[in-house]
């Protein structure tokens, strides 16, 4: 689906702009600006699809919402690395793809992360998608494994 594409991409440069406006979280700029896209060019924003912004919105609003469980998840999940050393494309996408992961059951793992894989070769250094390929497909795993138990409870 290239709008979901689209719609991730417009949502991975949300975030990007959300994390890059302070460093201090209560400073940055809020969530309602991000989802009515105040940020994007008006000759852009005229021609958004609406299907479109609606599911940039969803991932926008949840990642900005959960961001500190999402965070503390990929932190647990960077070895060796810190978080404040992510480059913040990167982080951007992972924020999002984790939030997927997490929230989003209706999509299937693999598509989250193929998706994420994409919009990094698209925007990211040379070689991050094989950096958020890896700490994605942990998260993804741990994920699983949390409901397996959660399961059998």
């Amino acid at each position: 689906m290239a709008s979901r594409r689209k719609g991730r991409i417009l949502a991975f440069q949300a975030l990007y702009f959300w994390d890059s406006s302070s460093p201090n979280e209560a400073l940055r700029v809020p969530v309602e600006e991000l989802v009515n896209f105040a940020w994007l060019e008006d000759e852009k924003l005229k021609n958004l699809d609406e299907g479109l912004a609606v599911f940039s919105r969803v991932l926008i609003a949840g990642t900005v919402e959960n961001i500190k469980e999402i965070d503390a998840i990929i932190i647990k999940h960077l070895e060796n690395w810190d978080i404040s050393r992510v480059n913040r494309v990167d982080l951007a996408i992972m924020r999002m793809s984790v939030f997927s992961l997490m929230y989003q059951n209706d999509i299937s793992p693999s598509i989250i992360i193929d998706e994420a894989i994409g919009i990094c070769r698209e925007y990211g250094a040379d070689e991050s998608y094989k950096f958020i390929n890896g700490v994605l497909d942990n998260i993804r795993k741990t994920l699983q494994e949390r409901v397996k138990k959660e399961e059998r409870l």
